[in-house]
């Protein structure tokens, strides 16, 4: 089960960049892209465990901050020639507010 937090207004969160929710299960990293599309990751890089939330965001895709791993926002999957993949999180945008959907 899981339940649809309020996070943030997205004008809290910077274009092109990315705060951290706090949860039970880990550091979740919200992003934002320069069109206002909002994304949702595990803060984690499937490499080396860089996080994410620190990394350059640009398209639809964030760099790690440790060793440049290309990660998609979309589906969380590294870009080729790497492999390996962090979770992903719904996450919708109301009335100017972000909300994550954090599994219980």
């Amino acid at each position: 089960m899981s339940t649809w937090t309020k996070i943030a207004p997205l004008t809290d969160i910077p274009k092109l960049g990315s705060r951290v929710v706090r949860t039970a299960k880990g550091d979740i990293g919200v992003f934002r892209t320069e069109d206002d599309r909002v994304f949702a990751l595990n803060n984690s890089c499937p490499h080396k465990g860089g996080p994410l939330s620190q990394g350059i965001v640009y398209g639809d895709k964030v760099a790690c901050p440790l060793h440049s791993w290309k990660i998609s926002l979309i589906d969380g999957k590294a870009e080729e020639p790497d492999v390996g993949e962090t979770a992903c999180f719904a996450v919708k945008v109301e009335d100017g507010m972000v909300f994550l959907d954090i599994p219980s």
